[in-house]
C-alpha cells in the first residue's frame, strides 16, 4: 500500500510567478514602498550635494566598512562598476531597492530582499580611492598614475603597528553606516554584487556607537566618552580645496584604523589611572581638574607639587591640536566586537590565550594626512600611555572625491578626464 504524501503541493510556475508580480507591486520602485503600511516614513541623508553623505553627517547608529582590490583589466570596466555604484548607491539611500523588482524567476534577483518594508534609516554611502587605484605593483593599469594626488601618500609604519595585511589597504572602499544594521549590511552587499568580475574583498569591519541618539558623545569600549573635541572649521580640516587635483576638490582624505584593545587588561586598572592614560574623568568625559565634558583642555593647569594635572603622556595631551602646531582631523569611530582570537599580549603580565577581539575602527578625516594624522600619530605612537592598552592591526588610506551632482557617478571628474 503505497503511503500517503502529507507533502505541501509544490507550486506552479504559473503562481510562484503570481506572487513574485504581487512582490513586485508591494515592493515597487519608489522609497514610500520601503515603508511599512501606516508607518512614519524613516529620515533620508542626501546622496547628492557638494560632498560625500557620511563625513560629517551626525553619527548613525551602525556601520559596515568595506575595502575592494580591483581585478578589472581596463579602465572601462572600473567605469561601469562606478556607474552602476552610483545607481544603486542613489536609490539606496532614499529607501528603495538597489535596482527596480521585477518577475523574472531565470536569473538571480536584482536586489537581495532582506531590506524590502525597512525604512532608510538616515543610510549614508561614502567612497574613497587607495593607491592601488593609480599604481598597483609598479603597473600604471588604468592610466591614471599621474592624476593621483600627492596628500594620497603610503603611510609609514608607525612605532607599534602590527598590522594584518587580510586587514590593511584596499584599491576602493565604501562605507554604510545607518540606524538601522540590516540596513547598512544591505547596502554594502548589494555594492559588492556589482563587484563581481571587478574586484574582490580584501577586508570589512562591523561598527556601532553606544548611543545613536546622537544626543550625548558616544563612549567606546574603554567606557571613556569618544570624540568630545570636533574641529569647528572644516574647510580648513576637512575639505580639500585648490591645493588639490581638480578632481578631488571638495573632497576629503580618510585614514582607517582598526585598533584591537586589550579590555582584559584595561578592565584590570584603576579607574584613576585609566583617567590619567586618557586625561579626562571616566564618567563625566570631563578634562582632569575640571567638571563639565566641553570645558577646554587647561594643559598648564598643575597640583600642588607642580606636576601636571593632565600628565605629559595622556591621550588627550598628546591628540590635540596645541600639542601637534595646530594639526587636526575630524574623527568618526565605530566600536566594534568580533568575538575572541588567539591573542598575546604587549605589556605585562604578557599573557597569551583566547582573549576579545574587540577595539575601536578609527576613521580620521582631513584635508591632507600629511599634515592630519600621520603628524599627530607619529608622537602618539611613541609616547601615548594608551599605547600599552591598543594595537592597530589594521589600516587604508584613502582620496574621497568631493559630492556628486545628479547625473554624474562616482568618479567621473577622475576617470574620464585622465
Amino acid at each position: 500500500m503505497k503511503p500517503p504524501d502529507n507533502r505541501s503541493p509544490r507550486p506552479s510556475r504559473r503562481g510562484f510567478l503570481a506572487s513574485a508580480g504581487g512582490l513586485a507591486a508591494l515592493a515597487g520602485t519608489g522609497a514610500a514602498a520601503h515603508a511599512a503600511p501606516g508607518a512614519t516614513a524613516s529620515p533620508t541623508e542626501p546622496f547628492w550635494g557638494a560632498h560625500q553623505g557620511g563625513i560629517v553627517t551626525p553619527a548613525q547608529a551602525h556601520s559596515y566598512f568595506l575595502a575592494f582590490d580591483l581585478t578589472a583589466a581596463k579602465r572601462d570596466d572600473v567605469v561601469a562598476l562606478l556607474r552602476a555604484w552610483t545607481a544603486a548607491a542613489a536609490r539606496m539611500t532614499e529607501g528603495q531597492t538597489a535596482a527596480p523588482l521585477g518577475d523574472k524567476l531565470d536569473a538571480p534577483a536584482p536586489d537581495s530582499g532582506e531590506a524590502l518594508l525597512l525604512p532608510a534609516s538616515r543610510l549614508t554611502l561614502t567612497f574613497g580611492f587607495g593607491p592601488g587605484l593609480f599604481v598597483k605593483d609598479g603597473k600604471d593599469r588604468y592610466g591614471l598614475a599621474a592624476q593621483r594626488p600627492e596628500a594620497l601618500v603610503d603611510l609609514p609604519r608607525f612605532n607599534g603597528d602590527q598590522l594584518i595585511p587580510a586587514r590593511t589597504g584596499g584599491d576602493l572602499f565604501v562605507q554604510a553606516c545607518a540606524d538601522d544594521p540590516q540596513v547598512a549590511f544591505h547596502a554594502v552587499r548589494q555594492l559588492l554584487r556589482l563587484v563581481y568580475g571587478a574586484g574582490e574583498v580584501r577586508w570589512v569591519q562591523a561598527g556601532f556607537l553606544s548611543d545613536p541618539s546622537n544626543k550625548s558623545t558616544p563612549r567606546n569600549l574603554m567606557g571613556f566618552k569618544d570624540g568630545t573635541q570636533r574641529p569647528d572649521k572644516l574647510d580648513q580640516v576637512v575639505w580639500t580645496g585648490a591645493e588639490a587635483p581638480e578632481w578631488m576638490r571638495g573632497g576629503t582624505y580618510l585614514v582607517a584604523r582598526r585598533i584591537r584593545i586589550a579590555l582584559e587588561h584595561w578592565d584590570r586598572m584603576e579607574v584613576g589611572f585609566q583617567e590619567e592614560v586618557v586625561g579626562r574623568h571616566k564618567y563625566s568625559g570631563a578634562p582632569l581638574g575640571k567638571e563639565k565634558e566641553t570645558d577646554a583642555l587647561d594643559l598648564d593647569a598643575a597640583d600642588k607639587d607642580g606636576n601636571p594635572l593632565i600628565p605629559e603622556s595622556a591621550h588627550v595631551r598628546l591628540a590635540t591640536a596645541a600639542s601637534n602646531g595646530g594639526a587636526q582631523i575630524l574623527r568618526r569611530g565605530y566600536a566594534f566586537n568580533d568575538g575572541v582570537s588567539f591573542t598575546a599580549e604587549r605589556w605585562p603580565p604578557w599573557r597569551q590565550g583566547m582573549e576579545y577581539d574587540a577595539g575601536l575602527l578609527f576613521l580620521a578625516y582631513q584635508r591632507d594626512p600629511r599634515t592630519g594624522f600621520i603628524k599627530i600619530f607619529e608622537k602618539m605612537s611613541k609616547l601615548d600611555m594608551m599605547n600599552q592598552f591598543v594595537t592597530h592591526t589594521g589600516s587604508g588610506i584613502f582620496a574621497c572625491p568631493g559630492g556628486l551632482a545628479k547625473g554624474e557617478f562616482l568618479g567621473q571628474r577622475l576617470l574620464e578626464t585622465a
